[in-house]
């Protein structure tokens, strides 16, 4: 075969068979099912929201489009509440905070394991142990109690900052550095530190950025730690037990003898601020976390 032919034979574009167009549109098919089934639930949380109460209680299955006129009284009702705001203020604290200490952990976990020494088996073997097992809600508690912990904020933050998965995967991002760029600047005289954050972790920042994302979504959501060990302590209620805590109260509008239907709006007001902030920052790091979700788990 002649050059020539050998170069046009490989430019070549095979057509798809009609097996080929199936598949494309069996798989187009469940793609719009399941986008389908992802975005109406939210729509129907959304117009609902925005629907007046009455109208919206006396009507049954997918709400499309606001139920009885656009209305506001619903969120009105909700950021009168001082402690939505606070809660707000207080969820990003929570957020930030973990986010940045789990951030340390994660750095300088998986540069100690990324390293090789003799007790390196040993702690790998700690943390997959961490990972299959757990001590429970009671032994927990009383961990954090006999820290002193609980009652303060910092039963939240430090519990929640990492864990097991994390430091692996940041282990093995320091580990797809290549050796030939630390050997060279260990040669340059850079100690443990600016080895680990000025060599290392530019060069890992794609994992260590998932991890981090992961850690804040944790934080944003989280509200079972803080119903255990900040039952009285309101003031340091994230938004999620806040919200939780307020739909509560309000299940029970029909029992007054002139019920307010806008209150019947409020689980559905709730949702939408709870999930807004993160519908709104998610599309920014999609990417990074389809680029870089696997990899730390690939190479070990």
């Amino acid at each position: 075969m002649s050059v020539k032919n050998k170069q046009a034979r490989e430019g070549m574009v095979e057509s798809s068979s009609l097996g080929g167009h199936i598949a494309n549109i069996i798989l187009g098919v469940i793609l719009v099912a399941i986008a389908f089934c992802s975005v109406v639930p939210m729509w129907h949380v959304l117009m609902a929201s925005l629907s007046d109460g009455r109208a919206l209680f006396a009507k049954e299955g997918l709400v499309l489009f606001p139920v009885g006129g656009f209305n506001l009284d619903g969120y009105k009702m909700v950021f009168q509440d001082s402690g939505i705001l606070r809660s707000y203020a207080v969820t990003i604290f929570y957020v930030a905070a973990t986010a940045g200490l789990g951030l340390v952990l994660n750095v300088m976990g998986g540069y100690v394991l990324s390293q090789s020494s003799r007790l390196k088996p040993f702690f790998i073997a700690v943390l997959m142990f961490a990972m299959m097992f757990n001590g429970g809600l009671i032994p927990t508690y009383m961990v954090i109690n006999g820290l002193g912990m609980v009652g303060t904020p910092w039963a939240v933050i430090i519990p929640g900052c990492t864990n097991a998965m994390f430091i692996i995967m940041a282990m093995n991002a320091f580990l797809q550095v290549p050796q030939a760029t630390v050997e060279a600047a260990r040669i340059d005289g850079a100690g443990h530190f600016n080895l680990m954050f000025q060599v290392m972790l530019p060069q890992a920042k794609g994992i260590i950025l998932v991890t981090v994302i992961n850690s804040a979504l944790g934080a944003w959501n989280a509200w079972f730690e803080a119903s255990i060990y900040l039952p009285r302590q309101r003031d340091w209620w994230p938004l999620q037990l806040v919200i939780r805590d307020l739909t509560a109260k309000n299940q029970d509008f029909l029992n007054y003898a002139n019920p307010d239907y806008n209150r019947y709006l409020i689980q559905y007001v709730v949702i939408v601020i709870a999930t807004l902030p993160v519908l709104i920052t998610f599309p920014f790091f999609q990417k990074k976390l389809e680029e870089n979700m696997v990899v730390g788990a690939v190479k070990g």
